[in-house]
């Protein structure tokens, strides 16, 4: 695979300042496909250097020109649609179809939405005898995971830009050559040098310099909840801003009435998508006791079609992959009743976990509680609806959800008590435009659309 043996950082590629690289692996054959550099805390420092440098001719940049480079970016990124697909697949281990409408398609759409949305955004308005001017909060550290390797940057990226920030981005250690590929198509798009840095680098190294450097403002971190909970505390011992979207452990909610095979087929396809690598993944399916039965065999017939290495693929790594095996091995162990799959690797090569489902799962147990993050359904059974909102809201995360019913009044009644940042009704598509963000230990702040702007702008009123 094509890498940067450098840090693109005020404009151009550059060397790294020390000789040490990270081993990126193909997660499907467990073969070393690349070697990028792994940057420290001088490296970060030129990266914040160049940002700030370039943030008051970004800032003062009008809104319809920081519209028309962002959407100039969105081209690049459309013209390498099909090297993002190749390259995904071969770092991430996604199916290569999966990867061309979802890692590479998705992308673009968020790209686009920001380059209509900072040309139409209202950055000053009228309250009474004030003026309010909103202006953006200055250099973003941007720190990405590998699961979404190129949407996780748009998000982030496209946002920071079109509100007038200049950004240093930080990429996952298993995914860095999405990351420079997007390099390329900011440096294609024209961009001015400055606006965007990229620095590849472990997180505990590079990614901990980034979010402890004074001339960093915000921190936009996407992650797990633990590492999260890192970044706030050194971001708020500076006191500067921090949107973090951490961990989940969503509820699918079949209500009484609904379609239950539908619910059921989807609810198995949202988990195994990514190969459950996925943070809203709908990973605990609550079923009413009198349908239960036949929900579980609903969900073992549909797991069914998930084959490894074809409609499934492997897990980012090899910690990742005994992580996820040992998460099963938990359940086994409390108790739960193994449907499908099953601790053992499908493949002899590769990264691979099997499709699993877990039935008779109490809320209590571990693998009702934890973020997995794998190909893994757990199946709980409730009483009433009270009963189904206890479990629903009984985790500390509350990120994603979904709830199903004879109708989408009931549905919606059920989803607004639910203690979470986004809920599907009765199967809704997934809308780029909506704010995507969780209530307790799953983050704080919005990406996406409006509210996703809205993170990377300051207030300021003026009083006449």
């Amino acid at each position: 695979m094509k890498a940067h043996d450098g840090m693109y950082i005020g404009g151009r590629w550059r060397p790294a300042a020390g000789q040490d690289t990270i081993p990126v692996v193909n997660p499907a054959d467990e073969q070393v496909i690349a070697h990028v550099p792994a940057g420290g805390p001088e490296d970060v420092d030129a990266a914040v250097r160049a940002a700030r440098e370039a943030f008051p001719g970004w800032a003062a940049t009008p809104p319809a020109e920081r519209a028309a480079a962002i959407g100039a970016l969105r081209d690049a990124l459309v013209a390498r649609q099909g090297e993002i697909a190749e390259t995904v697949t071969a770092e991430l281990g996604s199916p290569l179809a999966l990867s061309q409408a979802v890692h590479a398609g998705l992308p673009v759409m968020v790209a686009g939405s920001y380059a209509e949305l900072a040309a139409s955004y209202a950055f000053e308005e009228k309250i009474g005898t004030s003026t309010v001017l909103l202006e953006p909060v200055g250099v973003v550290g941007a720190i990405t995971p590998w699961n979404y390797p190129l949407h996780q940057i748009v998000a982030k990226v496209a946002p920071a830009l079109a509100a007038g920030c200049t950004v240093v981005l930080k990429p996952a250690e298993d995914t860095p050559l999405t990351a420079q590929l997007f390099a390329d198509a900011v440096h294609e798009a024209g961009l001015p040098a400055g606006v965007f840095n990229l620095v590849t680098g472990l997180g505990p190294v590079a990614g901990q310099a980034l979010a402890a450097h004074e001339g960093v403002d915000l921190v936009s971190f996407t992650g797990s909840t633990a590492v999260g909970r890192q970044i706030g505390a050194t971001a708020g011992a500076a006191v500067k801003r921090v949107a973090l979207e951490l961990g989940g452990k969503s509820a699918n909610v079949i209500l009484p009435g609904a379609d239950l095979a539908k619910a059921v087929n989807v609810g198995i396809a949202n988990v195994m998508s990514n190969s459950g690598q996925t943070c809203s993944a709908w990973t605990r399916m609550l079923v009413h006791t009198d349908q239960y039965d036949e929900a579980v065999a609903l969900a073992a017939t549909a797991v069914a079609k998930y084959v490894p290495g074809e409609r499934v693929g492997p897990l980012v790594s090899a910690k990742q992959q005994q992580r996820v095996r040992g998460y099963i091995e938990k359940g086994v162990a409390e108790g739960a009743r193994l449907v499908a799959g099953g601790p053992d690797a499908p493949e002899e090569t590769g990264y691979y976990v099997s499709p699993t489902v877990f039935a008779d799962v109490a809320p209590e147990m571990t693998i009702a509680q934890e973020e997995i993050f794998g190909p893994v359904v757990a199946l709980l059974r409730y009483e009433d609806e009270d009963d189904a909102l206890r479990i629903a809201n009984g985790t500390v995360y509350g990120l994603g959800g979904a709830v199903w019913a004879a109708d989408d009044a009931t549905a919606v009644a059920f989803a607004r008590r639910m203690d979470t940042g986004q809920v599907d009704i009765n199967g809704g598509r997934f809308n780029p435009l909506a704010p995507f963000g969780g209530y307790k230990q799953s983050g704080v702040g919005r990406e996406l659309g409006p509210h996703g702007l809205s993170e990377y702008l300051q207030t300021k009123s003026l009083q006449f």
